[in-house]
């Protein structure tokens, strides 16, 4: 494929993405209330596993070929995007839109991401994996979910 089809592609692939984006918020809002979920648990939670799942199934898929690097790698790689070229080019781009935002966290989001940060990195050290570290990983995902789940969105 030519290398601006390819470009257009992306660009539709992108707006439609955004669509659907911004229905998918839409219609969260009456579950947001009729289930008592805060807006910081979608954000975290529920927006992330959705908005991740082209990802998702790339890391199981390789996970279940026996290519546990690629698996890993697609995850932490994505994690690294969303935290160092999406979260700043969204608050660069709130600016344009006339309603700026900024990158200010609380004292638990910041522990969750330096918990989240820790675990990863207890796991991947040693460039191995096994079920046990996977195991750890979904615990600590489960613990953090809980948490997001309880604490009240002004903490």
């Amino acid at each position: 494929m030519p290398a601006a089809s390819a470009l257009a592609l992306l660009a539709i692939g992108t707006v439609l993405t955004a669509i659907q984006a911004e229905i998918l918020v839409g219609a969260l809002q009456p579950a947001l209330v009729q289930f008592g979920l805060t807006e910081m648990f979608v954000g975290v939670i529920v927006i992330a596993i959705i908005g991740n799942a082209a990802e998702h199934y790339s890391a199981v898929i390789a996970a279940r070929r026996d290519q546990m690097t690629l698996a890993v790698e697609i995850a932490i790689g994505s994690s690294a995007q969303i935290a160092l070229l999406v979260g700043p080019a969204l608050v660069l781009y709130s600016y344009v839109l006339g309603h700026p935002m900024s990158l200010l966290f609380n004292a638990f989001e910041i522990t969750a991401i330096a918990l989240s940060v820790m675990a990863t990195v207890i796991v991947v050290i040693d460039g191995e994996s096994n079920w046990v570290e996977g195991l750890q990983l979904m615990a600590v995902y489960l613990i953090l979910g809980l948490a997001f789940y309880f604490v009240p969105a002004s903490s």
